[in-house]
């Protein structure tokens, strides 16, 4: 049997839920970061016993975001949708993993692909259009690779395609089956004069 990503990709609106980053370190850093340049209205609370300084800088120019210098305690969870654990203690990231399991919060454990229940991808953002890209967890290295060639490959263009594709539908008279097919004409026809 082939081995295929099973992972339901998902667009979340981080502006209107609360996520957790148990750590302030580097790779808190980097999770708060990757958050932030998706989503830069996220609600983030970050709680470590030390948060280095540039988490700090980020804090200090965001309003949603709210740092917290502290032990994490199982209390830190109420109200949260998301956390991400993002310390190099695989004990602790198992002991909040259990408890946000009994309280059906999803969690993202930084480099412990077995203790989560989503990953952060790799992400192609141009305008409108967002593309996500996962290896299942095997290969960071690999997904950004994969960015950086989509980064370079879609045309600065393509927010003004998207934006005169949505014109064109909301002059499309006809039921939605009409408005796909219009739709599918014109977006095949733009493929075909890429081919060539």
């Amino acid at each position: 049997m082939v081995e295929r990503n099973n992972l339901f990709p998902v667009f979340l609106k981080l502006e209107e839920l609360h996520t957790l980053i148990v750590g302030g370190g580097n790779v808190g850093l980097e999770k708060l970061t990757a958050l932030l340049k998706s989503s830069p209205g996220a609600i983030v609370t970050v709680i470590a016993k030390t948060i280095n300084d540039q988490v700090k800088q980020i804090a200090a120019q965001n309003k949603n975001i709210k740092l917290i210098e502290k032990h994490y305690e199982n209390s830190d969870i109420e109200d949260k949708d998301l956390v991400i654990l993002a310390t190099d203690d695989r004990i602790l990231h198992e002991t909040i993993r259990n408890e946000a399991r009994k309280r059906r919060v999803l969690i993202n454990v930084a480099d412990t692909p077995s203790l989560c229940d989503f990953y952060l991808g790799s992400v192609v953002t141009k305008g409108d259009i967002k593309i996500g890209i996962s290896t299942n967890g095997k290969s960071p290295t690999m997904a950004k690779r994969i960015r950086e060639y989509l980064e370079e490959a879609l045309p600065e263009e393509t927010e003004q395609l998207l934006n005169n594709l949505h014109a064109i539908r909301e002059k499309i008279k006809g039921d939605f089956a009409d408005k796909v097919k219009v739709l599918n004409d014109i977006t095949s026809s733009w493929l075909e004069n890429k081919r060539s």
